[in-house]
């Protein structure tokens, strides 16, 4: 039965994975900086016993074919990531990703940075912790000393790199890492997710690809071995102590640590965040086309008219906006929409820019034509209408007035060469009355691009109020009758 099972499990697909991959980077923006830095240093440990676990199988298989044995390793390797990605951990090489939170303007680049620095110092704290336990526990004894022996010389084949062989190496690695986390975006179920990780993480370990964290626990550790092993470890694997001088602090810096660590954001933020970001979501959140009203050419009010046509949008309109986000859930959005008692809301990122507008219509649409089963997982950017018409802060109240109500092309029914193509008997005015008019009844408000408002009906008749006069005072015929007598 449980085969079964997962054979039927609905997998993603990649437009799905893309919403998961936006999830998971806004979640990192949504958490404490002590939780992160406690997850993180969990990860941290977690890469460096996966580190252990490769040295141990890989010990003692000089007489072995070498591809199969660096595999071997790298199956191992992959419980590292296993662990971070069931146990929720907080690994730098996968937090880079929140580059399309970034990307998404759902987080400032400074705040970006700040948690990636949080992440990178929690992770080496959790490696140095491990290589703390490791080396208390004498496990480069292992085997005769070949333990530690395998640890050293992998240690130092790190350091032999040069920049740009590291910072190249970095790049391939995480290219990989990355798309295994994306890869586990593809189901809900951990054992899928699990097995999603094992293939790409062999195969950068099994290539030699480096990996910043990784080598935070590696290499330290064979600084630890050539340091402080006694003679007697040396007299036992048969290997001169000096042999292992290059081996330190400033050189493991300066040599590996530095240029991976920028070849692992460039492979895992820049070519699969940003890259699939640009593929999937770019397009739609820059398809926003702001359409303005057409501007009155006529029907210009008299001078003896009590409406004042100097009177501005910016004058009229409510300048503290509900707006919605392209993230949002759908049901969250309906929600703050009904809540608020509106029709629709402009949709705007973190920097105020417009991307597109939700209205109740759209849901309604889009309920029906799912017969009433809305699809999971619906943000609002799946829904929202990329037309937007929109006003400028400068915009006449009078032609927004006459946008709202008259439709030139139903009321002069003409070609561009200024022929009729009706006729009517009608006058202007019945005409106008007669005529039906489909226009939004919500307009943002844009000033230099930026939204900073919103102008709907009522404002408009707010506005318009003040043509009638004084607000009357009506009062009730029956309270002004004196009491009858008995």
């Amino acid at each position: 039965m449980s085969v079964v099972a997962s054979s039927n499990e609905h997998l993603l697909t990649p437009f799905e994975m893309m919403k998961e991959a936006e999830q998971f980077a806004k979640k990192k923006t949504q958490k404490s900086t002590s939780m992160m830095l406690s997850l993180a240093v969990m990860a941290g440990a977690f890469i460096g016993l996966a580190f252990v676990f490769y040295i141990t199988v890989t010990t003692g298989s000089d007489g072995s074919s070498w591809g199969l044995s660096r595999l071997i390793g790298g199956l191992a390797f992959s419980m590292g990531l296993m662990l971070i990605v069931l146990c929720g951990a907080e690994l730098f090489t996968s937090s880079v990703l929140s580059s399309i939170a970034w990307a998404n303007k759902q987080l400032q680049f400074g705040r970006m940075l700040r948690i990636w620095a949080t992440v990178y110092v929690g992770n080496f704290i959790g490696a140095m912790l491990l290589l703390l336990i490791v080396t208390g526990a004498g496990l480069y004894q292992l085997d005769g000393g070949n333990w530690g022996l395998n640890a050293l010389q992998i240690a130092q084949h790190k350091l032999h790199h040069t920049p740009i062989q590291a910072f190249s190496l970095g790049v391939l690695c995480n290219v990989l890492v990355c798309l295994a986390i994306w890869l586990t975006f593809s189901s809900k179920n951990a054992l899928t997710k699990a097995a999603m990780t094992v293939l790409p993480v062999a195969m950068f370990v099994s290539s030699g690809f480096e990996h910043c964290v990784a080598n935070m626990f590696m290499v330290p550790l064979g600084i630890t071995i050539h340091s402080f092993a006694p003679e007697a470890f040396w007299l036992q694997v048969g290997v001169e102590a000096s042999l292992f001088a290059d081996l330190t602090l400033s050189h493991f810096v300066t040599s590996n640590l530095i240029p991976v660590t920028l070849g692992n954001i460039v492979g895992g933020a820049v070519l699969v965040g940003l890259a699939n970001w640009c593929i999937y979501r770019k397009p739609q959140l820059n398809s926003v086309s702001i359409q303005p009203i057409t501007h009155t050419q006529d029907l210009q009010p008299v001078k003896e008219s009590p409406m004042n046509a100097t009177i501005l949008v910016r004058d009229v309109m409510n300048v503290r906006p509900t707006t919605l986000t392209a993230d949002m859930p759908v049901e969250h959005a309906l929600d703050i929409l009904l809540d608020a008692n509106m029709h629709g809301a402009p949709v705007a990122d973190i920097h105020g820019n417009l991307v597109g507008f939700l209205s109740v219509h759209d849901v309604m649409v889009e309920l029906w034509c799912q017969d009433y089963l809305p699809e999971k997982g619906q943000t609002v950017v799946d829904l929202m209408s990329r037309d937007v018409i929109a006003l400028n802060t400068e915009d006449k109240l009078v032609d927004v007035v006459e946008f709202m109500c008259i439709d030139k092309e139903q009321l002069y029914p003409t070609t561009s060469m200024g022929f009729a193509t009706q006729w009517s008997s009608l006058s202007l005015e019945e005409r106008a009355k007669n005529m039906q008019v489909s226009q939004p009844h919500i307009l943002p408000v844009l000033d230099k691009g930026e939204l900073c408002g919103v102008i709907d009906r009522q404002h408009v008749a707010s506005a318009l109020r003040t043509i009638y006069g004084e607000r009357m005072s009506v009062v009730d015929v029956e309270d002004q009758q004196p009491p009858l007598r008995a």
